[in-house]
């Protein structure tokens, strides 16, 4: 029978042996850039519009007065950040029903899968945003699927489609979902509207409108697929014809968002979010670089 001394020996040698927490699967950092996943203090937008993204990747706020909406969270390892910006609001993770996403890859989606199990609320995407973001992969038909490294993501548990044109409901609020496929197969340009002081304004929450590829990818048409060059012309239009004062892109810099954020952050009056051409400057801007794409494979397929 062992003695007392050798009991607690072994006890604290067990202890002392016993190995760490685990790292939670679904914060696991993934690489990005720098401004990606630093921190940007959580800030008041317009109404009940708030932004809790870090500096780099958007998530916005909705207070639907039943309830909470968060589009977009950003990486994995951002979920953790955007939590902690909820909370400074003075909300609470369990008050957040649904979680819309723009496209699923993992600078943007990586994340919903820790603030789902975290909030209990369900996603909400495409029919291929949905089915990237249960299976926690990318699109095999999005442009840039052969990047391997940055294909995959954590799985979201709950993930509901939405059709086009179709709105999330709660609340006093209605959030619209506008299918702009071209960056992605599933990608998904938000709108509603927010009121402050008698005054309702359209927001809009654009999704990506780069012509971004991998190496190899076409979006003329080629062995693999028709030419993707008149849907992705349809949805920059989109973006551009859309009821639009305030802009925030996923991607801040995308559409000088960032640039009308820290100017909100100095002073609210003017609001400097609100810019009734912003939605028409920025889908001008990535028409060019579709442009500049296309004539750049028309070259390189001539050349072949």
């Amino acid at each position: 029978m062992p003695n007392a001394f050798s009991i607690v020996f072994l006890g604290t040698l067990a202890l002392s042996t016993a190995p760490a927490d685990s790292p939670d699967p679904l914060t696991r950092p993934m690489p990005g850039k720098p401004e990606w996943t630093r921190a940007h203090a959580p800030i008041r937008i317009y109404g009940n519009t708030y932004y809790v993204g870090s500096e780099g990747i958007s998530a916005l706020l909705v207070d639907t007065g039943a309830g909470l909406i968060l589009l977009d969270v950003g990486l994995p390892q951002s979920a953790p950040l955007v939590e902690a910006n909820i909370a400074k609001l003075g909300f609470k993770l369990k008050d957040i029903k649904y979680v819309l996403n723009s496209h699923a890859h993992f600078d943007h989606a990586g994340g919903i899968a820790a603030l789902v199990r975290d909030s209990g609320a369900t996603a909400i995407a495409s029919p291929s945003g949905a089915k990237a973001l249960r299976e926690g992969h990318v699109a095999a038909d999005d442009p840039q699927a052969s990047d391997t490294a940055d294909a995959t993501f954590p799985a979201a548990a709950r993930v509901r489609e939405i059709a086009d044109g179709e709105a999330m409901r709660l609340g006093d609020t209605a959030i619209t979902a506008h299918f702009t496929p071209g960056h992605t197969p599933g990608s998904t340009t938000w709108t509603w509207k927010s009121c402050e002081n008698g005054t309702c304004l359209d927001v809009v929450y654009s999704d990506s409108i780069s012509a971004y590829a991998s190496d190899g990818f076409h979006f003329l048409a080629d062995a693999t697929h028709g030419d993707l060059t008149a849907s992705f012309r349809k949805s920059i239009h989109t973006v551009a014809n859309l009821p639009c004062d305030i802009l925030v892109s996923t991607h801040l810099e995308a559409s000088g968002s960032d640039a009308r954020l820290a100017k909100l952050a100095l002073r609210r009056e003017p609001n400097p979010m609100i810019d009734t051409q912003a939605c028409r400057r920025f889908a001008a801007d990535y028409e060019k670089m579709l442009d500049e794409r296309i004539a750049k494979e028309k070259t390189e397929a001539q050349a072949r």
